[in-house]
């Protein structure tokens, strides 16, 4: 494939990622990132991505493809449609597999236990954020945004009495994972990551994060099996399993 353009929506929380891969690339690539904090109100979330689509195809500037670096995340990209160019957007449900390399490991760490929290660079970098988790299937933030709500209004203190409160410990809860890719491993996120976790009374989890998904959408690698296209006009729909995780309506 010859060089062609692409705009690049994504998360922050893949900023670092995306800019290696987008420095390393043959392609002429714009981007412009959202904020980690909208992943907890994926309504707005959706809205947001859908008027960055628009804005780009109301631009005038001719892309090839419009990138999209999200999962499903908790629905926020479900109904989001291009007119004009296609959408590209790895088959994930989450930052976690996106993060990961893959759904094949998702489900081998996480499978038996989807909700287990987990932390990479960018949460620890794009906010006030510890930890990422997806308890009852919502997209939620983890000591983020509702436990900072809870320290403005009670105190720190308080805060992590009644936190505690609301989320009991179990199996899957009594773990942190940090997921740590070579290209930002030099920042020693991941010990960062481990003091904080220590102090949580959490057992600390290390796997190795891969690129490859961030790297193969960047650079116009799109197969059917890791990536759904978009037609001009069509939505993308959640599927929610472990295979097709999403189809274009």
């Amino acid at each position: 494939m010859g060089s062609i353009m692409l705009k690049l929506i994504a998360c922050n929380v893949f900023l670092r990622e995306a800019c290696w891969c987008i420095a390393q690339s043959s392609h002429v690539i714009d981007v412009e990132f959202t904020e980690l904090g909208e992943h907890s109100r994926p309504e707005m979330l959706r809205q947001t991505i859908q008027s960055r689509i628009d804005a780009t195809e109301a631009s005038g500037k001719r892309y090839d493809a419009i990138l999209l670096l999200f999962g499903l995340c908790g629905n926020s990209a479900v109904g989001v449609q291009a007119r004009s160019t296609q959408l590209i957007i790895p088959r994930a449900h989450d930052c976690c597999t996106i993060l990961l390399g893959s759904r094949q490991r998702f489900v081998e760490h996480f499978g038996a236990a989807p909700s287990t929290p987990f932390s990479s660079s960018g949460y620890l970098e794009r906010g006030e954020y510890f930890l990422r988790t997806n308890e009852d299937g919502a997209a939620t933030v983890s000591m983020g945004d509702g436990y900072k709500q809870l320290v403005e209004q009670y105190g720190e203190e308080d805060a992590k009495f009644i936190w505690d409160e609301m989320h009991p410990k179990h199996d899957q809860n009594l773990k942190a994972v940090f997921i740590d890719l070579p290209q930002t491993a030099h920042l020693n996120h991941a010990a960062r990551f481990q003091e904080k976790v220590a102090e949580a009374g959490k057992e600390y989890v290390h796997l190795d994060g891969d690129i490859r998904l961030i790297r193969d959408l960047i650079n116009g690698q799109w197969n059917d099996r890791e990536y759904l296209i978009v037609p001009p006009g069509r939505t993308i729909e959640g599927v929610y399993d472990h295979d097709q995780v999403i189809r274009a309506k």
